[in-house]
Parts: structure tokens; C-alpha cells; sequence
């Protein structure tokens, strides 16, 4: 459901009963939903009836029911009344609350859970595998007070302080930004709308917000629409951006809105719990760059024979992180994790590393950058998913596709990665490609998420395939960023 203040009472009464909350995105397809509860073994939902965007409502619920979940609770978008017929088996919000009112309310009958270390995780949240189901990450005791210790070294969150990001608790900036409030006592802004609009700017204006977190897809829009000319903005004393790259033209035009007050750049993961690159507003800060490691963070960069360069040389190349990671999951529910995590990767000083899988760049002045993926995953609008999941919708849209390989590409002057589908059409076919561009972005919204959107679509005859007969998707990706380059200059 939406990041409402109704659910956070129920993520924070979950944990206090001590239960476990399982993380589900609002913006999921039925598919995606089941697949989440199936893994989790999730024994209810808490959802909304529909998602109300711009005065317009968008199904919740029926979507949920469309998963096969065995109880579901209903919070009403308006009103007191939710406005769906339910099933039989589900509860409105106001008859769930109703069914605790016989219960004792004296102060000896209840009191919080504490720690248990049998059933040690207060969160399952979901991060895209490259194959199959996703991969279900079970945080532990540890990860909300990582979350909280990152929030305070690196964007000073203070006692006082009133700090606004736009999320969802499906996601795992979602949980952070609980418990970076929470934790040190600063204020939580929760706007119950969209945040592409001036009525999203004029709440951060009124509810004195000090911090105020983006998504860079999110400022580009801000910036292209100007709908957030004229506010007053001067209470921030920091921006947090992450989810995808940044542009440094829209990251310029972000500080202006505050009298150029830092914009801090996170990027980590949800295995991690918080982040293992940020910014901080104890160094200079470069627009769309990292200044430093996160607190207690260690990692190395090499190349492609697992050769680390050394810390002060400018390079490119994958990030291998330390293995010691206060917060971080050692255990996947329906996976391998030292598989997913440990296998393959190189030792450094007589430690295996850990994978992330992210491509960095350290400039001659030690900044770093993110430059996509050592896999084939892919961050999309600040959605991680896997090129595996979008072709395996897009060889099934439409009749004249034999096969096609999924790539994302940022622009060369920074900001969200562009996804790209290349195809391979079956013999007689000549289908064209906008129509392709409809039916793949129809297909990938029904089936996957109604975020993702579709740039361009390229016809080739043949894919660069390895010995093994894999998709080489790097020379794909590579020839893309010519084309770009190419196109920047022109």
C-alpha cells in the first residue's frame, strides 16, 4: 500500500508484536504479488482499496485478490468505508481495529515483544535475481540500527530535524527512511499524493522539511515542468538523492531551489540495509558523484581479471566490497547466499569479497561514480530488475519475435538509465518498431510493473553470443553508448 501514515502504524505495530513484515511495492502486477507471498509464506495482506493519483483511482485491491492471498485487510483510500465489495474472508480496516476492542487494555496485559532469536528478522524485503522468483532478503536485528547510523554520519539527521522521501515500504528506502527518522528522533513528512506535482512542493514549504530525499527521474520532472518555482524551500539543509544516476544539471538545479544547500548522493542495496557509497556534508561534494565510502564500509575496485586497483588511481571497474558489513543479510529464504553474494569473486588480503555487482568509475579527483551494472540487472526509474524478467514478457508480446535481449543505458550527460529492447524477428516477419516499442511496453507494465517504460527498440539480425551460447548484453550495451556519444555531440 501507499507510504501513508496508517502504514506505518502497521509496519511499526508488526514489529512490536514481533512479527514479521513482508516489503511488497504497491506498483507490483497480480503475478509479481503472488510470487512475493508465495516465497514469504505471507499469512495476511494489509492493503488500501484503491490508490487515489491525481483525483483518480487506480484498483488496489483487486489486484491483491487477483494474487490468491488468504486474508486481506482493507484500509478505505478515503472516508472510514472502504469502497470494494471484499470476499467473505476479508476484513474492512474499521472491523480489524473493531475485533481488539474486547481484548484487556490495562497496562500489565501487553507490553512489546522482545528480541527473539528464533525468529531473528523484523523485515523481508525482495531484490531481483536474474532468473526466476526474486530473491527474498531477510533483515536482522542489526539492519535498522545500520539504517539509522548511516542517516545520521552521512545526512546529519538530527533530533528536530523534519525529513521527507518520497517512497514506498515496499522498497527498501521505505524501512531506511523509518528508521533514520525514528532512531534519532527527527520528525517523519509523509505527503498522501503524488509527488510530481507543486502540491507535493508546497507540503515540503509548510511542514518546515530539513531534509528532503529524491529520486533523480523525480527532479527531472520537477525542473522540466517548473512547478515548484516561487516556493520557499530555505528550511533544507540537505537534498538525499538515490535510486538511479544522477544529472548534474538537474542535481545543480535541485541545490538552487534551497539557496545551494549539499546534495547528498546514496547508493547501496537492499541486502545491505543502507548504503556502501554516499556523500557527506563534511567534504566537498561533485553534482552526481560520490565523495566516500560509507561509515565502517570497505571495498576495491578491479578489473576484469579480479586485479584490484590501487585506492588513489582513477579507473573503472567492478566493486568488490569487504565481506564484514554491520547489518548486512548472511541468509537468503529461497536462495544460496554465499552463491549469490561470495561465489567467484576475488580475494583481497586474504578476504573473499562481496558482490555487489555495481561498474564504479573514481575520477582523477577520487569522486566515484556508477556507471551500470556487471551483470544483467538493470535500475529502472530506481527499480532494480533483471533483463532475464523483462525478455521473458517481451519474446511472449507478440507473434513475429524470436528472441530479444534487454539493455539500459543512461545518457552521457547523466540521469535515469534508458531501456533498450533489441529483437530478433523470426524469418518472414517484418513487424515494425513502434509497434513493437506498444506491445513490449504493454506486456512489461501488465506483467511486471506499470513503471517501466520501454525508450527504444532495435532490430538486429543476430545477438553476440559467448562460447556457451549466452547474450553478451555488455557489447550490446557498449555499442548503445557509442550510438549516445555519438548523438550527444552532434
Amino acid at each position: 500500500m501507499p507510504m501513508t501514515s496508517t502504514a506505518v502504524i502497521i509496519y511499526l505495530a508488526i514489529v512490536l508484536s514481533g512479527f514479521v513484515v513482508v516489503s511488497i511495492a504497491d506498483s507490483f502486477a497480480p503475478q509479481e504479488i503472488a510470487t512475493r507471498l508465495r516465497v514469504s509464506k505471507a499469512k495476511a495482506v494489509f492493503t488500501q482499496d484503491f490508490i487515489i493519483r491525481g483525483g483518480r483511482r487506480f484498483p488496489l485491491y483487486s489486484r491483491v485478490v487477483e494474487a490468491g492471498p488468504a486474508k486481506v485487510i482493507v484500509v478505505p483510500s478515503t472516508g472510514k468505508d472502504v469502497a470494494v465489495v471484499l470476499r467473505n474472508q476479508d476484513l474492512s480496516w474499521e472491523a480489524f481495529l473493531a475485533s481488539a476492542y474486547c481484548l484487556p487494555t490495562d497496562a500489565n496485559y501487553y507490553s512489546p515483544s522482545l528480541p527473539n532469536p528464533l525468529t531473528p528478522s523484523p523485515n523481508i524485503l525482495f531484490s531481483s535475481g536474474t532468473t526466476g522468483d526474486p530473491k527474498a532478503i531477510p533483515w536482522s536485528q542489526l539492519s535498522p540500527i545500520r539504517c539509522a547510523a548511516d542517516s545520521w554520519t552521512h545526512l546529519d539527521v538530527q533530533t528536530g530535524d523534519v525529513m521527507c522521501w518520497p517512497t514506498n515500504l515496499g522498497w527498501v528506502m521505505g524501512p531506511v527512511l523509518l528508521y533514520s527518522c525514528f532512531l534519532a528522533g527527527a520528525t517523519l513528512a509523509l505527503y498522501n499524493g503524488s509527488p510530481l506535482g507543486r502540491g507535493f512542493g508546497k507540503f515540503v514549504q509548510d511542514a518546515g522539511v530539513t531534509i528532503l530525499g529524491t529520486v533523480p527521474s523525480l527532479v527531472k520532472t520537477w525542473k522540466s515542468t517548473r512547478c515548484m518555482e516561487g516556493l520557499d524551500w530555505t528550511k533544507i539543509k540537505s537534498f538525499g538523492s538515490t535510486g538511479e544516476a544522477s544529472s548534474i544539471d538537474d542535481d545543480l538545479w535541485l541545490s538552487s531551489m534551497a539557496f545551494y544547500k549539499p546534495v547528498i548522493e546514496c547508493c547501496g542495496g537492499t541486502e545491505l540495509a543502507s548504503t556502501y557509497i554516499y556523500g557527506n556534508c563534511l567534504q566537498p561534494q561533485a553534482f552526481g558523484a560520490f565523495s566516500f565510502a560509507s561509515m565502517s564500509v570497505g571495498f576495491v575496485i578491479f578489473d576484469e581479471n579480479g586485479t584490484p586497483y590501487p585506492d588513489d588511481q582513477p579507473c573503472v571497474g567492478e566493486v568488490g566490497l569487504f565481506p564484514l558489513y554491520m547489518g548486512a543479510t548472511n541468509r537468503l529464504l529461497n536462495a544460496d547466499h554465499d552463491e549469490v553474494y561470495f561465489k567467484g569473486m576475488p580475494v583481497y588480503k586474504g578476504r573473499q569479497l562481496r558482490r555487489h555487482g555495481d561498474i564504479l568509475k573514481r575520477t582523477v579527483g577520487g569522486f566515484l561514480m556508477v556507471q551500470g551494472r556487471a551483470d544483467d540487472t538493470m535500475n529502472l526509474g530506481g527499480i532494480k530488475t533483471s533483463s532475464v524478467e523483462i525478455e521473458r514478457v517481451c519474446n511472449r508480446a507478440d507473434e513475429s519475435v524470436l528472441e530479444t535481449a534487454a539493455v539500459s543505458v543512461a545518457p552521457p550527460n547523466g540521469g535515469p538509465e534508458q531501456l533498450t529492447i533489441f529483437v530478433v524477428l523470426k524469418k518472414g516477419f517484418n513487424t515494425k518498431q513502434d509497434v513493437l516499442k506498444m506491445k513490449f511496453s504493454r506486456a512489461i507494465q501488465t506483467n511486471l510493473n506499470p513503471l517501466f517504460k520501454v525508450s527504444f527498440v532495435k532490430m538486429i539480425l543476430e545477438f553476440p553470443r559467448t562460447a556457451s551460447n549466452k547474450i553478451l548484453r555488455r557489447v550490446l550495451r557498449d555499442q548503445l553508448m557509442k550510438e549516445f556519444q555519438i548523438q550527444s555531440k552532434i
